[in-house]
């Protein structure tokens, strides 16, 4: 005796087309939303200030006490800043709130507002895709002492749109690799790892495309931190 198919059955419980599209249509539609800021706008944690300050701070009191915050916002990396006992200078393209805001562009400035700038610029204007590293470009042409840029860890990896160029003739002095991935929108589980990259006139760089690269930690510096030369 041969067992009764199932097939029948299979095809009598299978729902229609029709009948799955009602159930579905009750379902709440869920679009999908980009939080990226138009103007780039990542505030940068206290910490990943603070944890650079700890390392350079004798270095930049070297060219002064006076900062330019070239992409202040509101404020939270010259807070870190006036917290360690340096003056700031803050611009920007929009009024987020920083007291005594210059509003420009950066790239309206024909002469720095001081010879050190700090600052975590758009990353749309530095990168080689979109920015062609035009902010780099503007902030060295200005001359600094000092200046220290926190990006994207493989930026310096870019090669299109004349970045082999732009290292050989602006090679870092040094570079400090964040041994933690830096939350700047509060949403957990950043994608990506950052590095400040600093251009420093008392501190020439190893050679043409070949810079200091230190780790930097989080929690409180000490001995442990590394040094390699890239």
């Amino acid at each position: 005796m041969t067992a009764a198919s199932t097939k029948s059955l299979f095809r009598a419980t299978k729902p229609k087309p029709a009948a799955a599209q009602a159930m579905l249509a009750d379902l709440p539609v869920v679009v999908p939303t980009d939080t990226r800021d138009p103007l780039d706008y990542d505030p940068t944690p206290p910490d990943a200030t603070a944890a650079f300050l700890a390392v350079e701070i004798d270095h930049i009191r070297a060219h002064g006490d006076l900062v330019w915050e070239t992409a202040v916002g509101a404020g939270h990396i010259a807070r870190v800043l006036l917290d360690h006992g340096f003056g700031v200078v803050g611009s920007d393209v929009v009024d987020r709130g920083w007291p005594g805001l210059t509003l420009r562009s950066f790239y309206d400035f024909r002469a720095a507002a001081a010879p050190i700038q700090i600052t975590n610029p758009p990353y749309g204007e530095i990168n080689a895709r979109d920015g062609h590293g035009r902010w780099l470009r503007q902030a060295l042409g200005l001359r600094p002492g000092y200046l220290a840029l926190l990006l994207n860890a493989d930026w310096a990896a870019a090669r299109i749109n004349g970045f082999d160029d732009l290292f050989s003739s602006f090679t870092p002095s040094v570079e400090y690799l964040c041994c933690w991935k830096i939350d700047f929108r509060g949403g957990g589980s950043p994608p990506q790892r950052n590095s400040w990259f600093v251009w420093d006139l008392n501190r020439p760089p190893v050679g043409p495309n070949a810079w200091l690269r230190r780790r930097l930690y989080r929690d409180v510096p000490d001995s442990r931190q590394g040094e390699l030369f890239a």
